[in-house]
């Protein structure tokens, strides 16, 4: 009985994340604001779904391959969202508003400043 509630409470809010995911995926402006939402969200909203399989099945073999299925997906969305991040970026896809990117002197400088501040 408590393992039922506890995999339909997972569930829920697994659906819930994806159902905010794809509402940002549809409604942001840009390329940016969609990786974010389609990343972000769908992330722990598949990992809830995952995890709800393993409460569902226990440590073995279906509850196991949950188990995988969290950890890759814990390793691939922030690497694929990064690469279409700087790849929108190379292309020349512009932000919105005055965010740019970090410009290489501008972190060498603010490197120098760190570095020559005095500890106290």
């Amino acid at each position: 009985m408590i393992r039922t509630a506890v995999v339909v409470a997972l569930i829920v809010v697994g659906v819930f994340f994806l159902t905010v995911g794809t509402i940002g995926l549809l409604r942001l402006p840009n390329v940016y604001n969609r990786m974010h939402a389609t990343s972000k969200p769908t992330t722990l909203g598949t990992a809830a779904i995952f995890l709800a399989g393993f409460v569902q099945f226990g440590p073995g073999n279906e509850g196991l391959t949950s188990i995988i299925g969290i950890v890759f997906l814990f390793l691939t969305v922030p690497t694929g969202a990064h690469m279409i991040a700087r790849s929108a970026e190379r292309i020349g896809i512009p932000f919105l508003g005055s965010v740019t990117w970090p410009d290489e002197t501008v972190l060498i400088r603010e490197r120098r400043e760190r570095d020559e501040e005095p500890d106290d």
